[in-house]
C-alpha cells in the first residue's frame, strides 16, 4: 500500500504533534549520527520542543562545534568586507598608475623629448608652463640671495662691535699706563737737581767748630 503524502503544515492536534515530534526528532538524530560516521563531517544538531525541552547532538562537543560556527560565521561576515576593500584598493591602485604615467610624460616633455607628438597648442601651453617655472626660479634665487646678504650684514655687526669694544678697551689700557709712567716720573727727581739738594742739606747742618767755640766763651 502506497502511502499518501502529508502536508507539511502545523499539526493542531496536540497529541498527535507530540507523537509526530518524537517519531521525527528521533530520525533526525539517527540521520545526523549517520551523516557524521559515513562522511567523517562535524555535526550539531539542537532541538527545543514546543515545550520548550531542549534535545541535542553533536558528533564531538556541542561547545566545539558551536565556537566553530561563530567563528565561521564572522570570517564568512568579513569576507564581503575584504572583498569590498580590495576592489577598492585595485581602483586606486589603478588611478595612481595612471597619474604617474602622465607624470612622467610630462617630465619628458619639461626636458625636451617627445616634442612631435605635440600640437602647436599644446607647445605653447609648455613654453607657458617652463616661462612660469623659470620666472619662479629666479625669484627664489633673488630671496635667497637677500636673505645671504641679511645674514653677512648681521655677521659684519657683530664684528664691528667686536673691534669697536676692543678698541676702547686697548685706548684704555694706554692712556692708564700714560698716568702711570707720569706719576713715576714725578715721584722720582731729576739727576741733575741731586747735587744742589745735597748741599742744601749739608748747609743747614751745625758746623763743629762753631759748637767749640761757644763751648770756650761761655767757660
Amino acid at each position: 500500500m502506497v502511502k499518501g503524502k502529508i502536508a507539511i503544515r502545523k499539526i493542531n492536534c496536540s497529541k498527535s504533534r507530540q507523537v509526530t515530534f518524537f517519531k521525527r526528532r528521533t530520525g533526525l538524530m539517527k540521520k545526523a549520527k549517520e551523516l557524521s560516521i559515513l562522511c567523517d563531517a562535524e555535526i550539531g544538531v539542537i532541538i527545543f520542543s514546543c515545550t520548550g525541552k531542549l534535545y541535542d547532538y553533536a558528533s564531538t562537543s556541542m561547545k566545539s562545534v558551536i565556537e566553530r560556527y561563530n567563528k565561521m560565521k564572522q570570517e564568512n561576515q568579513q569576507q564581503p568586507l575584504i572583498a569590498t576593500e580590495i576592489q577598492f584598493l585595485q581602483k586606486e591602485a589603478e588611478s595612481l598608475k595612471q597619474q604617474l604615467k602622465c607624470l612622467q610624460e610630462c617630465n619628458r616633455r619639461l626636458m625636451g623629448k617627445e616634442l612631435s607628438k605635440l600640437s602647436l597648442e599644446d607647445l605653447k601651453q609648455l613654453e607657458n608652463i617652463l616661462e612660469m617655472g623659470l620666472k619662479n626660479i629666479r625669484s627664489r634665487k633673488v630671496d635667497d640671495v637677500e636673505q645671504e646678504n641679511v645674514e653677512l650684514r648681521k655677521k659684519l655687526r657683530v664684528k664691528s662691535g667686536d673691534y669697536i669694544e676692543f678698541k676702547g678697551e686697548f685706548s684704555a689700557e694706554t692712556s692708564w699706563s700714560k698716568e702711570m709712567s707720569q706719576m713715576s716720573a714725578q715721584a722720582i727727581p731729576d739727576k741733575d737737581d741731586i747735587p744742589e739738594r745735597i748741599l742744601l742739606q749739608l748747609s743747614l747742618q751745625p758746623k763743629p767748630y762753631l759748637l767749640d767755640a761757644q763751648k770756650i766763651a761761655s767757660g
